[in-house]
Parts: C-alpha cells; structure tokens; sequence
C-alpha cells in the first residue's frame, strides 16, 4: 500500500510540473528527496534521562528509531564538552518521508493555535524548506504528559528543485499551507 501523498505526487503533482515548467522529462521533475526530524536537547547535558524520553517521543512522531547526536565542539558557555549527547535525529525517506509529511499537514500544523500558514521565506536557494515547531505535542501520537513542556523540533523538507520558485511550486501542490504575501 502506497502512502497517499506519494501516489497524489505521481499521478497528478508531476505532470502538472511536467506541463508547467516545459521539462522534456519526467525525471527532471522536482521531487522530495528526504525529510529530516531533529530536535537539540540542552537540558540533556545535567540529566541523560531526558534524552531518552525525546528519543522515544520522536520514534512515535516518525515511526523511525532517531539516533543521538553528538556535540562536534567543546563551548565553555553552554557547559558542552566535545563528544556530548545534545540531541537526536531521524531522516525519513521513501513511504515514511510521504506519510510523515501527510500527518504533519493534515493533522499537526492545523492542531497550533492560531495557525495562519508557514513562512515562504523559510525556502533556502537549493530550494530546500524548514520548518521549526515549538512543541511536539501538536502531533497525534504524543500525549502531553508524556513529553517534557516546550520540547521543539526542526523539520528540513529536502526536495531536488534547482530553484526556490520549483520548491515553491512543489510544495504548494503537495498541500504544504504557505502563505502568500501580507
């Protein structure tokens, strides 16, 4: 069974691209590539316990085991010495990319009080998009008490676009709520 974003991609988003943008090939569509979930975890460096219960919070979000990331720098200000567990990531990829991206439109950005749209700033010149949510809890499969207050992740949606207007265009079709101009 095919996610249903995956199957709205190839049947309707790529020949629209496909027409729209004059590509000879459909392989020079713009396509996800991957979608990365990552979430730095300060407070982990005076408790460990903490680590692991956004471990576990980020596995229900993505369905995927994240692993621990490690400080590459000792800071003296922060109290971070070089080698130190700080955070945890996951990058999805193939049927889990689609369907995480799904949930989180169809479910998570319209569960944010007083959710208006996300930015289209937010999309880099390789046409790559971030998204940075204040807390987990928006999602479905994390209950509120079982997460620590405040937990925030980073989403990084990678597309193979060559250009800001293709991922744009991209992500608009796929149902990603950016807003236009104010």
């Amino acid at each position: 069974m095919t996610a249903r974003l995956k199957e709205k991609y190839l049947k309707e988003i790529m020949p629209d691209l496909k027409r729209e943008f004059n590509y000879k090939n459909i392989h020079q569509t713009p396509k996800l590539t991957k979608i990365i979930v990552n979430s730095g975890v300060g407070k982990s460096t005076s408790d460990p316990k903490i680590l692991e219960v956004v471990k576990e919070a980020i596995k229900k979000i993505t369905g995927q085991s994240p692993i621990t990331t490690s400080a590459k720098k000792s800071v003296a200000g922060f109290k971070l010495r070089e080698g130190q567990k700080i955070g945890v990531k996951v990058t999805l990829r193939g049927e889990r990319m689609y369907e995480f991206l799904d949930k989180l439109i169809s479910y998570a950005l319209p569960r944010i009080r007083d959710f208006r749209g996300l930015s289209k700033d937010a999309i880099d010149k390789e046409g790559n998009y971030s998204v940075g949510v204040r807390d987990c809890t928006i999602f479905p499969e994390v209950e509120f008490e079982d997460v620590l207050s405040g937990l925030g992740l980073q989403i990084n949606i990678v597309t193979s676009a060559s250009n800001i207007e293709e991922s744009k265009k991209l992500l608009l079709l796929l149902g990603v709520p950016i807003k236009e101009e104010q």
